[in-house]
């Protein structure tokens, strides 16, 4: 599968364009988005509009300039928005799970309790299929989270991937790291940025 993943546009049209561009060019098999189309919600519906009318189905989750019921409605009114905070899709044996929200906390309880409670039985349940998480926060230690004072990703997320097969983790937040990736053991960590990124899997 093609995916372009893409991150952090803010709301910014030269941004938009690039994706556009590359989702014609490059036909991606769908689109993934890490967060924060917007700045703080501003013309957050004629951001997802242009993005529906790429064809092509976009799963996404908020970053920390959105609200997550702000998407479930978006989700609900554009037929190619696929919300997955907190939840997951599964598409050509792929399954994507996804956690929006945050950025700036070291340990999140909220991605702790929804990986017990949900993503634990989800992944049990689809074991025999390629795994891609998708988080707005980067998981802590990796070149995707150092700054110059050092690490300050997101330490329940990279337990999690420590613990689970995951295959692909999208995510973005930090600005300064944009287009970087890495690895944990054996999982592929991306932060692909606002002009976006072609992933093969």
């Amino acid at each position: 599968m093609k995916i372009l993943a893409f991150t952090d546009i803010h709301g910014s049209l030269t941004a938009l364009k690039r994706i556009e561009i590359k989702a014609k060019h490059q036909n991606p098999d769908l689109l993934v988005c890490a967060g924060d189309i917007s700045i703080f919600e501003r013309g957050i519906v004629g951001l997802v509009r242009r993005l529906n009318k790429l064809n092509k189905k976009i799963i996404m989750i908020h970053g920390n300039h959105e609200d997550s019921p702000t998407f479930a409605k978006l989700a609900k009114i554009f037929k190619n928005i696929i919300f997955i905070h907190r939840s997951y899709y599964i598409e050509n044996s792929i399954l994507f799970i996804g956690y929006g929200g945050g950025g700036f906390s070291i340990v999140d309880k909220g991605f702790e309790k929804a990986a017990k409670e949900k993503f634990k039985d989800i992944i049990k349940n689809h074991h025999d299929k390629k795994i891609i998480l998708v988080t707005h926060a980067p998981p802590y230690k990796t070149r995707l989270d150092k700054l110059m004072q050092g690490h300050c990703g997101n330490k329940s997320i990279r337990h999690f991937v420590d613990k689970n097969k995951i295959d692909l983790l999208i995510c973005g937040h930090l600005h300064e790291n944009f287009g970087k990736e890495d690895r944990i053991g054996k999982t592929k960590v991306i932060n692909p940025g606002p002009f976006g990124k072609i992933v093969e899997i």
